[in-house]
């Protein structure tokens, strides 16, 4: 806001409310508090005030322009920026002055709405490439903390029958979950229930007789 915008805003609030007084100065003192602020912000803000109360002083100009451009900038998001990403100072240029012109009222908020929507066919093939989200090299880094898991991709890898697919007739684990030790006092009670990090030889025969009825389903 310029000295003479100023001195129209005092102008203008003389005119919203008769019994203010004003001087030769209060231009001077309202440009002074009021300069980082446009003419038509300062003007709407004091239209505000003046429907609520006799009297609209700079401050109270300033706190509801900056209540308003804070609620513009809450309700924008930033669009990508046409300057080259590469060009940090023009991409960061593009986004402060976007943010400006939305906070003092000159562009709208941008609004972008994020909606889920089909794969893209070139994401589903990366995908199912990989196997899962995470990369093997990983997956296989972890294997010293995830015994079970490392024991069941390797039976997959090699052909075997994956135990895991099926229940457990000897522990009770159900598909999915791993067997568990168990240890039986002579009274009949079970005193622990340790996790396996191999299935028991009856679930693995189990695994392989189902492996081997598959085909016949398939076929049948």
């Amino acid at each position: 806001m310029t000295n003479e915008e100023a001195a129209v805003l005092c102008r203008y609030v003389r005119s919203l409310c008769p019994a203010q007084r004003f001087d030769e100065f209060t231009a001077d003192v309202w440009h002074d508090l009021l300069y980082p602020f446009h003419l038509n912000e300062a003007r709407t803000a004091a239209v505000a005030i003046a429907s609520t109360q006799p009297f609209v002083s700079p401050g109270e100009i300033a706190a509801h322009v900056r209540r308003t451009r804070a609620d513009r900038l809450h309700r924008h998001t930033d669009p990508t920026p046409a300057a080259d990403p590469d060009n940090v100072h023009a991409y960061q240029a593009e986004l402060r002055a976007t943010r400006a012109a939305v906070a003092t009222g000159q562009q709208e908020p941008a609004q972008h709405e994020l909606t889920a929507g089909p794969m893209h066919p070139d994401v589903a093939a990366r995908l199912k490439t990989l196997g899962s989200y995470v990369p093997r090299q990983v997956d296989e880094a972890l294997d010293e903390y995830r015994p079970v898991k490392a024991a069941r991709r390797a039976a997959l890898t090699t052909g075997q029958p994956d135990a895991l697919a099926v229940d457990c007739d000897w522990c009770h684990a159900p598909a999915g979950e791993p067997c568990r030790s168990r240890r039986i006092v002579p009274g009949g009670g079970a005193t622990s229930n340790k996790r396996r990090t191999t299935p028991h030889p009856s679930r693995v025969d189990d695994a392989r007789d189902a492996q081997t009825q598959q085909p016949e389903a398939d076929t049948a």
